[in-house]
């Protein structure tokens, strides 16, 4: 199973997720993608299998990726203050692998019945979503 986490900005949300998944022991290969290099060395510290940066990358790890996680904003062209290319969102829509996205008012998108919580507490979703699927 292949686990692509996308984050953005400093990568602190990616490297938490990160962490859990690997406190939970899922047996993946979990990739961080970071959308710049301060994103993707934060991530780099929670140790994920392997990490990369920037558009390409984020095409070519989406392409056979099992499931995606990110902020809500990796599936809209020009979020995250402009880091999110047209080209990245793409990637993400179109990959046949499960988008499991975090909710953030930052990225000027909203979604209707989100009940707000906590990271940590989107973070454990996240896991136990994971563990539901796999």
């Amino acid at each position: 199973m292949k686990i692509v986490v996308i984050d953005g900005q400093g990568g602190k949300m990616g490297a938490a997720v990160i962490q859990e998944l690997l406190a939970a022991h899922i047996s993946a290969d979990i990739i961080a993608v970071g959308t710049n290099s301060s994103a993707t060395g934060a991530m780099l510290s929670s140790r994920p299998a392997a990490g990369a940066t920037g558009e390409n990358a984020v095409i070519v790890n989406c392409r056979d990726a099992d499931y995606i996680i990110g902020p809500i904003g990796i599936i809209v062209a020009d979020a995250l203050h402009g880091e999110i290319t047209p080209a990245m969102a793409t990637a993400v829509g179109q990959s046949r692998g499960k988008k499991i996205l975090l909710p953030s008012t930052r990225c000027n998108t909203q979604v209707v019945g989100v009940r707000e919580q906590s990271l940590n507490e989107y973070i454990k979703l996240i896991t136990a979503q994971i563990k539901q699927l796999s």
